[in-house]
């Protein structure tokens, strides 16, 4: 492990600092940044994204995907936590704390905004930043590229009916054209860029080796920048509503480790091995924050509490996510190895 990958945590938290810093430094700045986007997918987040998963998808070996059918189980547990569980809890917290816990601490109507945020957010599986979470944890990346995958399928036609749902409306729009760019953006065009540099690479002796030696640190910087970014463009509603984003963070961190505990659980009694069962924790653990965002935004609009809970959600995924890395990297042996 690499010195970016054996400090990571504090590298983290210091593009924390400096991303809030920066952003009341130059807020304009990160004003334009963060108007350089398309259908509600900003440009910039999604360059250093790629940053972060081109290396992964040159790792893969893409012969070997056949044989993830050999052992499905993982996939199941998978489906089961983000689609039959994972939103469902979410919603449960929302409306405990919110509607109850909460209920002298935030006007009603703001509440339900809140409430509908974290909805959004527990119904968007991780599709990006998962694979940054499983090269971390040492997890099979041929087996995580399918476990994303099938989420993300499954994410086409379940998001909305599910939100629908949940969020007690009979129409919801889905801005469609965000998450199918999305889903192009950060799975469909990386792995087809990885198949084509393995192809060329494997022509050459040891040159796939070498080159991912080469790439693999990229990973951890667009990580790094990433973080800079989210927090340099909520620098100002850190600062202006510190108490508001406690009240936000607070379900949503208990919501990530209820999730991670209970797939732990399933995973050690399903007898999955580690490099299997730490990115389907991970996965359900995780959210498609620029989907959540993008259609808070659109149902509510920008500065409705809705969008802010979604923002909450990526504010404090990033450090809530390297403890759980952390934790899976310190209790392997709890988990058969493969």
């Amino acid at each position: 492990m690499g010195v970016f990958e054996r400090y990571l945590s504090v590298w983290i938290a210091i593009c924390i600092s400096g991303g809030v810093l920066l952003g009341l430094w130059q807020p304009s700045v990160f004003e334009a940044l963060a108007n350089l986007e398309f259908a509600h997918v900003n440009i910039i987040v999604a360059v250093c994204i790629w940053m972060m998963i081109y290396p992964m998808m040159v790792q893969i070996d893409f012969s070997s995907i056949k044989d993830v059918g050999k052992n499905p189980k993982g996939l199941v547990l998978t489906v089961v936590i983000n689609w039959l569980i994972k939103p469902f809890t979410m919603a449960g917290l929302g409306w405990l704390f919110f509607n109850w816990l909460f209920a002298d601490l935030v006007d009603p109507a703001s509440a339900q905004e809140y409430i509908a945020g974290m909805i959004l957010l527990g119904v968007a599986p991780c599709t990006a930043m998962v694979f940054v979470w499983s090269q971390l944890t040492k997890g099979d990346p041929n087996y995580t590229l399918v476990q994303v995958s099938v989420n993300d399928v499954i994410m086409i036609f379940a998001f909305a009916p599910i939100s629908a749902l949940l969020l007690g409306v009979s129409d919801i729009q889905v801005p469609w054209e965000t998450l199918i760019i999305s889903v192009v953006l950060y799975v469909l065009l990386p792995l087809i860029a990885g198949i084509v540099t393995r192809h060329y690479l494997s022509l050459k002796r040891n040159a796939v080796d070498s080159f991912l030696a080469k790439i693999k640190p990229w990973s951890v910087v667009g990580l790094l920048a990433t973080v800079i970014l989210l927090f340099g463009f909520q620098a100002n509603t850190i600062i202006e509503q510190p108490q508001t984003i406690l009240l936000i963070a607070i379900p949503l961190i208990l919501q990530t480790y209820g999730i991670f505990l209970i797939t732990y659980i399933i995973a050690n009694k399903m007898q999955l091995p580690h490099n299997i069962a730490a990115p389907a924790c991970l996965i359900g653990t995780s959210n498609f924050f620029e989907l959540a965002v993008a259609v808070a935004i659109s149902l509510f609009g920008l500065h409705s509490g809705a969008a802010l809970a979604t923002v909450v959600g990526v504010l404090v995924e990033v450090p809530v996510m390297l403890s759980l890395v952390a934790i899976l990297n310190r209790s392997q042996r709890n988990i058969n190895q493969s």
